[in-house]
């Protein structure tokens, strides 16, 4: 299992619109420039992200998106399921009910009408995986960015958005 690389470039993207003024707005291209990424991808990403009420669409010449809401009612949960999709990772075909690897038509039927256990064990370990995702917020990540890079680096990205590059 492997997320797209649409999920990264959403949270990259995401973590840059969290200090700008609540007036202002960045561009795709902006974006795109500085994470030297596709601007029709993210486009497409970024319509996802709109979709789900992550950010809003700021129309105009200095147009472009922001966060919808605040940082901390963002998760990274959110970003996974607006850009991939709430299907479960693991897809039950079922298969003990077509061939079932028991021989023992008696127990072959009582299996049938159980659950599949692996079914089971693969949703408990996703659901693990989503209330992880959803214990890490956007402003979590930018708490941790301002905790282990250097202030000159955060500073400097704040000014290329601000229009310094």
């Amino acid at each position: 299992m492997q997320y797209s690389i649409g999920v990264e470039y959403a949270l990259h993207c995401l973590v840059y619109l969290i200090d700008i003024p609540p007036d202002a707005a960045i561009g795709i291209k902006e974006l795109s420039t500085f994470q030297g990424i596709s601007e029709t991808y993210l486009s497409k990403v970024f319509g996802k992200l709109t979709k789900a009420g992550i950010v809003s669409s700021v129309p105009g010449v200095k147009g472009g998106y922001k966060l919808a809401k605040p940082p901390a009612d963002i998760s990274f949960w959110d970003v996974v399921e607006a850009v991939e999709g709430v299907a479960p990772i693991f897809q039950c075909k079922n298969i003990k009910n077509n061939s079932c690897l028991c021989q023992d038509e008696q127990f072959a039927a009582t299996t049938r009408a159980t659950p599949c256990v692996i079914n089971l064990a693969m949703l408990e370990a996703e659901e693990s995986m989503r209330n992880t995702l959803r214990s890490k917020s956007l402003n979590w990540l930018n708490e941790e960015l301002n905790r282990v890079l250097p202030p000159k680096a955060r500073q400097e990205t704040r000014e290329f958005f601000a229009g310094g590059n």
